[in-house]
């Protein structure tokens, strides 16, 4: 049984990155309610690491009008049902110019559930080889580059780097001992 009951949907906005709904619900109380949700397409984090290195992406996020370093990240919008590890590889050597000639899954998880339904697999990209950049016309302006580990988790601690999937999924890769040491 659903704890929620969805009386009626209605979409409110909707582009090829994504839907916004309202639904009008009744709770199992019998209380009715709304929520609106945001439906987007899963994406991909890629943790290339190599060396004691971690390759970032900087890139301007026009929502909160900063430039912010983060892990290579995306969807295929074309191909939303893409094999995720192909994506992972793609976006990977697009954004960094970077090929991994080892892909280990880490995990699944939720952008933010209590508002979207999207979610995210984690990949760690190990053996790293370089390759040839390939950004899309909506990443103009990113620039790739390597920190240390050490710099990197210090940029994290500091607030330099703010992105919750980065963070996430580095916490994710580390608890479950697959951050490659030196």
């Amino acid at each position: 049984m659903t704890e929620i009951k969805t009386l009626d949907s209605r979409t409110v906005y909707k582009n090829k990155w994504m839907t916004v709904r309202e639904d009008r619900i009744r709770r199992t109380s019998g209380n009715e309610g709304i929520y609106g949700v945001v439906e987007k397409p899963d994406y991909v984090a890629i943790l290339p690491i190599q060396d004691q290195r971690i390759h970032l992406v900087e890139q301007y996020r026009y929502p909160v009008r900063e430039r912010y370093w983060e892990i290579p990240q995306g969807s295929w919008e074309s191909d939303p049902d893409a094999d995720h590890a192909l994506v992972a590889a793609g976006e990977l050597r697009e954004e960094t110019g970077l090929v991994a000639k080892t892909l280990t899954r880490i995990g699944y998880l939720y952008q933010a559930y209590g508002y979207s339904n999207q979610g995210y697999h984690v990949y760690l990209a190990t053996d790293l080889e370089v390759s040839i950049q390939d950004l899309d016309e909506e990443e103009e302006g990113l620039i790739a580059r390597s920190f240390c580990i050490k710099e990197f988790e210090s940029m994290i601690v500091s607030g330099v780097i703010k992105d919750n999937t980065t963070i996430t999924a580095y916490s994710l890769a580390k608890l479950k001992n697959q951050i490659p040491q030196a």
